[in-house]
This record gives structure tokens, sequence and C-alpha cells, in this order.
């Protein structure tokens, strides 16, 4: 079992930065793979950004280098920076653990971001 605590969203206007923090009440050195997903209203949740134990990122087509994924694992923290916010990537952001491919993946209860024109 993992828990995921989301954290960091909030209003804001466009052009302006967040930082979203997921907690992880596992060491986070024995999870193969976290990530970062969105859901904006109407729509289906995407993936946003994902990082593995290895360090490898990926991200979604649409970050066009406006998020960065990183991670602290002496806090156990995954982190998702996010610069020049527009009006579109208002959504609430969820954070996703997969300890090994034979597991199921565990989700947070997700953090509300709204950004203003």
């Amino acid at each position: 079992q993992v828990q995921l605590v989301e954290s960091g969203g909030g209003s804001v206007q466009a052009g302006k930065s967040l930082v979203l923090t997921c907690a992880s009440s596992r060491s986070i050195t024995s999870i193969n793979f976290m990530g970062w997903y969105r859901q904006a209203p109407g729509k289906e949740r995407e993936m946003v950004a994902t990082t593995t134990v290895d360090y490898t990122t990926n991200y979604a087509e649409f970050v066009k280098g406006r998020f960065a994924i990183s991670r602290d694992n002496a806090k156990n923290t995954v982190y998702l920076q996010i610069w020049s916010l527009r009006p579109e990537d208002t959504a609430v952001y969820y954070c996703a653990a997969r300890p090994s491919p034979s597991e199921d993946y565990f989700w947070g209860q997700g953090t509300q971001v709204t950004v203003a024109s």
C-alpha cells in the first residue's frame, strides 16, 4: 500500500508559477514509477509527467518545457513545477505511484489548480 498526499494547488493568475507536492507514505526509492496526471472538467485524466526510480522522466507533448518533475528521496516527495500557467492548465492534479509493474497504481486525492486569465 502507498498513501499519497498532494498539496500546493490553488487559484492563480495566468503567467504565474506553482509547485505541486506529492508526499508518499512509503519510501519512494522502493517505488519504480511515480507521476503526475491531471483531469480538467469534462475531460479524461491525462498524463503530465512521470519519473522512475532511476530518474528517467517523461513528459506529455503539451508540457512544452513549462513543467518539471523532480524527486527528493530523503523526503519521500515528488514535485511538479509549473511555469507560465495558462487557463487551460486548470484541472485537478493527481499524483500516482506504481511500486512495480506487477502492482496496481495508487492515487492521491488530487489538488485543484485554477488559472484565471
